[in-house]
């Protein structure tokens, strides 16, 4: 089967479209290497995937909707697609606004209007995010909760993806399904993401800052759990006529980032230099993933808890500092 992956440079495209090629699968990959964090990381992932048998890359920007037109018409034969594009981080909305709408809505319209004239499309698969659930309190989050309470643009960018998608499944019987992660980390991570910076920060003695002493909490979900069931659900798709689905796809678990913290001392043996600081409008006090949808259909059962995921993080995160990956000789 030929699938399209969207940001396949990123952080959890990267790892879903080398499951896909590990099992045979041939994967058109797309990404437009922006420079939200370091290029370099960006190509070290695409460098692993290139090599591989079935893999076709295309550099363009998925909001670019002639490049899109072209390269679809290039790949008529597509049956998958996995949408991870996407600008991403919750704080950076708050910096570049548009760069959000940009990406995530006219990026996700464009994909949407080249997914419906594929005629041999059989399920896409698109990332959207727990963010959508914003203030809400109940506990574990669910996918009958209301989501029209947004505390970031990035949020609201997401649930106007959904908002979309559920048109399109409509208009067009577009089988879908929205995945809405919960908190992912792991190997070949985002830099801009918490765990990512504090290993950063507390090798070099800086110091970190905790919001409310460290007690947010977060569903933290480890990316070989994500990309299973990314996989999983790529692989189910809607019957025909059904409209699209939303999944919660997370670890069913809820850690305190102290936790998190005291997890990457221990794995880089050195103490963290920590500030408190209060939680900023954008941040929510928890996240908590209802996993019973996605387990259902798929048999998703996530088995990475943080006490088993962060040392393989440290493990990568060690060898890269060092220029070690595939002899790359590149320090981050």
């Amino acid at each position: 089967m030929k699938i399209l992956v969207t940001g396949c440079a990123g952080f959890i495209g990267f790892h879903v479209a080398e499951a896909l090629l590990a099992r045979g699968d041939a994967v058109v990959g797309v990404d437009n290497l922006n420079d939200y964090y370091d290029v370099r990381l960006k190509r070290a992932r695409l460098d692993r995937l290139t090599p591989r048998d079935g893999f076709a890359f295309t550099r363009l920007d998925v909001s670019d909707r002639e490049a899109v037109g072209t390269m679809v018409a290039a790949h008529p034969d597509i049956e998958g697609i996995v949408h991870l594009a996407a600008q991403a981080g919750v704080r950076y909305s708050l910096v570049d606004p548009y760069a959000y709408v940009q990406a995530n809505v006219m990026g996700h319209l464009v994909v949407l209007e080249a997914a419906r004239r594929l005629t041999r499309l059989r399920h896409l698969v698109y990332a959207s995010t727990s963010s959508v659930y914003g203030s809400n309190t109940e506990m574990p989050f669910r996918e009958t909760d209301r989501v029209d309470s947004p505390v970031s643009l990035y949020a609201a960018t997401k649930r106007a993806d959904e908002l979309m998608s559920h048109a399109y499944g409509h208009l067009f019987g577009l089988p879908q399904t929205g995945l809405r992660f919960f908190t992912v980390y792991g190997p070949w991570g985002r830099p801009d993401m918490a765990y990512f910076g504090f290993a950063r920060a507390i090798v070099a003695g800086e110091p970190i800052t905790l919001y409310d002493g460290g007690r947010l909490r977060r569903d933290f979900t480890f990316v070989d759990d994500i990309t299973a069931g990314v996989v999983a659900s790529l692989d189910r798709p809607p019957q025909t006529g059904a409209p699209p689905r939303l999944l919660n796809i997370g670890n069913h678990r809820v850690e305190e980032v102290r936790e998190l913290v005291r997890l990457l001392e221990e794995g880089l043996g050195r103490k963290a230099v920590i500030r408190s600081a209060p939680r900023p409008a954008v941040d929510v006090e928890a996240t908590y993933a209802s996993i019973d949808a996605i387990s259902a259909l798929t048999g998703f059962a996530p088995a990475t808890s943080l006490s088993v995921g962060i040392p393989r993080f440290v493990a990568w995160f060690k060898a890269w500092s060092e220029g070690e990956p595939d002899g790359l000789g590149q320090k981050f």
